[in-house]
């Protein structure tokens, strides 16, 4: 199949941003992709946002609607379930949209579709705004609970390891994080989907009880 072009021709087109659909269509069989293809290539070389600066996660964090509808879309919620579940009306819900979007976390496209400008690794920065939110707002409540219900556990593990020990469960903790992202990827197209808190904590630690009574520093080897 020929598109009657001569390359030079379709470099202006796309230079100018003026190709129909039809063209594109037929530029598509030409390579052997199919349209949904070509877009989901553009996307996935799109740059992806791995991190915010301290003063956008302060901006997110400041405004607690603004955190919600960020927390939502992170995970996949169109603008219609926000409304829908929150005290929040279209029109603000929008405002927020925008905002995230200038902030580079989504894309906003029309018809208030969603889609995620986030980097497989992104993460919120360590000791941030947005950290040190739930570290304050959301942690004692998410603790105060008995974790006895089905699906629910709590382990608290303490002993000495060696600083190899140390970095392999590290690497562990690591991997588990990669395969809780997959899974709530995987959830999405799930019929029933719950919201799901799992804590992940590893430190140099000693119970401040035993803190108060070292005699030294020295005793701490």
């Amino acid at each position: 199949l020929h598109v009657d072009l001569s390359e030079a021709s379709v470099k202006r087109l796309f230079t100018n941003g003026r190709v129909s659909l039809d063209r594109l269509v037929a530029l598509c069989d030409k390579l052997g992709v199919t349209l949904a293809e070509l877009a989901n290539d553009a996307a996935a070389s799109a740059p992806r946002v791995r991190r915010l600066t301290e003063a956008q996660e302060a901006e997110v964090a400041a405004d607690t609607k603004l955190l919600l509808v960020a927390a939502c879309v992170l995970n996949h919620w169109s603008a219609a379930d926000i409304c829908r579940l929150y005290r929040i009306e279209p029109p603000e819900c929008l405002r927020k949209l925008i905002q995230l979007d200038r902030l580079g976390l989504i894309e906003l496209l029309p018809g208030e579709r969603i889609r995620l400008n986030l980097a497989r690794d992104f993460d919120w920065l360590p000791g941030g705004p947005i950290r040190r939110f739930f570290r304050e707002h959301g942690e004692p409540d998410f603790l105060d609970a008995a974790f006895g219900d089905a699906g629910e556990t709590h382990v608290f593990l303490h002993g000495m390891l060696s600083a190899d020990a140390r970095a392999a469960f590290l690497t562990q903790i690591q991997q588990l994080r990669q395969r809780f992202d997959a899974s709530h990827e995987d959830s999405r197209a799930a019929p029933t989907r719950r919201s799901v808190g799992l804590l992940l904590a590893m430190r140099e630690w000693e119970p401040p009880d035993f803190v108060a009574l070292r005699r030294g520093e020295s005793s701490r080897a």
